[in-house]
């Protein structure tokens, strides 16, 4: 059972100027229906289904409208509207009592430290370590989800660890583990303890890093860019109807979060899965990369990853590698500097080369580094500056 209506409609229903809000955002619009693959898999309320009163690992929204009893959230461009007892489409937030509040707050039901070249960000600090923590919840209905355990569950369904903001932070700094990311779910839709521990790492000296599908609107995302240092973010395809179809979103949305992060001044780095039949066509990938070129640059690197079957999507091929490799090739030849093949291990893609030298400066294997010839964030041949976050002292061998 599902109800939906559209910011414009819960607006217009009360009237431009009599709105209650916390941290109102003005947001990016709102997904349509179809797609030429077929139906959108948008996702849908879920009527009655919170709790009946908040819990120690509750916390009120940061950013919601009301009107009456019936709250419209607004951190995604979803804008899930709740009357009470009603659940979002992310799983993470309900309507109690007239009220908006977040269930996963202090309660990750992931903790691990990894290496920050997992994330994958190939130009950021690497060879550190990196505190990685996930609650349960995505705003997305991925069909190639590789996460779904996690991502489409609401919190009461998994096993989770208490652990407060800052207890994160008390983790991280008794590891000696330089960042905290907040991952492998989608962490808009934690936004709340996302903020609080990002403020509370900043305050204490580590980095914060966001691994996310980028489907954020705009307030909530400027005020969250004042604690990040480092992101990754999905560009799942650059098809608004591939979006709709194989992810449950909109494009534009993710494109306008790439731009508002380059105009914050956060280092970012961009992951595209090549699904085949949805994200392997070459004049998609040309096409993105202009658009990456004209808006960001060329400096920011693109991943391009191997697709395996996975979740709903189990009727698909792997991605070819030599599919991969020619898509590389073209990404290079358009004007990006830095592209990068994953989850094809050993692969020769995934090294950093020097975009004036063409020499390797890190060689990895995994995960790990094996030759780093970088100094102060320079070409050891060349000297020319390398873009990115750079730490020295930070490198693991293998």
């Amino acid at each position: 059972m599902s109800r939906m209506i559209t910011r414009k409609e819960f607006l217009k229903s009360i009237g431009f100027g009599a709105t209650a809000l916390f941290w109102a955002s003005t947001g990016f619009g709102f997904p349509g229906k179809d797609n030429q693959k077929g139906k959108s898999i948008k996702g849908e309320i879920f009527v009655g289904d919170a709790p009946d009163r908040p819990s120690r690992w509750s916390r009120e929204g940061y950013y919601y409208e009301t009107v009456g009893e019936t709250v419209q959230c607004q951190v995604c461009p979803n804008r899930c509207v709740l009357e009470p007892g009603d659940r979002s489409i992310c799983r993470s937030k309900v309507n109690i009592g007239g009220k908006l509040y977040s269930l996963t707050y202090g309660n990750p039901c992931s903790v691990n430290v990894d290496p920050i070249e997992k994330k994958p960000l190939k130009h950021f600090y690497s060879g550190s370590l990196v505190f990685s923590i996930a609650t349960t919840g995505c705003n997305f209905r991925c069909l190639n989800c590789q996460n779904w355990e996690i991502s489409q569950k609401r919190p009461e369904d998994v096993r989770y660890f208490e652990l407060f903001p800052e207890d994160v932070v008390k983790q991280a700094k008794k590891g000696n583990i330089p960042s905290i990311a907040y991952t492998y779910s989608e962490p808009i839709t934690y936004y709340e303890y996302m903020y609080d521990t990002a403020r509370l790492a900043k305050e204490a000296g580590l980095k914060n890093v966001l691994v996310s599908n980028g489907y954020i609107n705009k307030e909530p995302l400027i005020r969250l860019c004042r604690y990040l240092d480092g992101a990754n973010v999905n560009l799942k395809s650059f098809d608004d109807r591939i979006y709709r179809s194989l992810n449950g979103g909109t494009l534009e949305p993710v494109l306008n979060t790439f731009k508002t992060m380059h105009q914050e001044g956060v280092w970012f780095e961009i992951t595209t899965l090549i699904v085949p039949t949805y994200v392997d066509k070459p004049e998609m990938i040309k096409r993105m990369c202009g658009w990456i070129l004209r808006e960001l640059g060329p400096d920011y690197p693109l991943h391009l990853l191997r697709f395996f079957p996975r979740y709903k999507l189990t009727r698909l091929p792997a991605t070819p590698i030599s599919m991969l490799e020619e898509l590389r090739e073209l990404a290079l030849r358009e004007g990006i500097r830095y592209v990068y093949l994953g989850n094809v291990p050993g692969h020769k893609g995934s090294h950093t080369y020097c975009h004036n030298c063409h020499k390797i400066l890190i060689d990895r294997k995994g995960y790990f580094i094996a030759q780093y010839n970088l100094k102060d964030g320079r070409c050891k041949y060349c000297g020319t500056l390398i873009p990115g976050r750079w730490m020295e002292g930070a490198r693991r061998r293998a």
